[in-house]
């Protein structure tokens, strides 16, 4: 079912999906699965590039290689930037790094070195928002709206079992994204349709 709410298009698998992203699980599978880079606004490159520059020492070789070479992002088969890539696959902004998981037992777990960068507030650009909105998908249409949809991704199992295990809707999960994209506004409404949505849903 497809509700709107101001100029977007939301599939309610915005409110009906339990997601909670569990890295120890899927370990940033994400990051490197898949045949292109990250979706990058235009407005995003000079962000993206300015941390890229304030990371560079912790980019591995290869990923140094690929952007001195072509740049932060590149245009995937379709035309659309998206960031750069190493051998087709990983992302040229993440790294192998060791976390804990629920259990203690360490885990080695792809992350992103740009969101790592951020939140030590090392860098003002947390990491492209299409990123940050994952699974949700974002998409411009002709008539001036933005279309999201929810993308179900096998490596995602975790995340889908850990949000079902502590009741986290998709949107609740992805509140700060979405502000960041849409404005805290925006949100407000989208919240309140969702109660609405979930009130009539509850109820057949």
């Amino acid at each position: 079912m497809i509700v709107e709410i101001g100029s977007v298009l939301a599939t309610t698998d915005l409110f009906t999906e339990r997601f909670c992203c569990d890295l120890p699980a899927c370990k940033g599978a994400c990051c490197v699965e898949g045949d292109a880079g990250a979706p990058v606004k235009t407005e995003e490159i000079a962000e993206l590039e300015e941390a890229a520059e304030a990371i560079r020492d912790e980019l591995t070789p290869a990923a140094r290689d690929v952007i001195d070479r072509q740049g932060v992002v590149y245009p995937d088969v379709e035309g659309e930037l998206v960031t750069s890539i190493i051998g087709s696959r990983e992302c040229a902004f993440s790294r192998l790094s060791g976390i804990r998981a629920e259990s203690g037992e360490a885990v080695s777990c792809r992350m992103c070195l740009l969101e790592t960068a951020f939140r030590a507030g090392r860098t003002g650009f947390a990491k492209p928002v299409s990123c940050a909105l994952y699974p949700l998908r974002e998409k411009q249409l002709s008539n001036g709206m933005t279309a999201l949809s929810y993308h179900e991704w096998s490596i995602c199992e975790p995340a889908r079992r850990k949000g079902a295990r502590f009741d986290i809707p998709l949107y609740k999960f992805l509140h700060a994204p979405l502000v960041r994209r849409f404005g805290a506004e925006w949100v407000e409404e989208m919240e309140a349709t969702a109660r609405l949505f979930l009130s009539e849903y509850a109820d057949k």
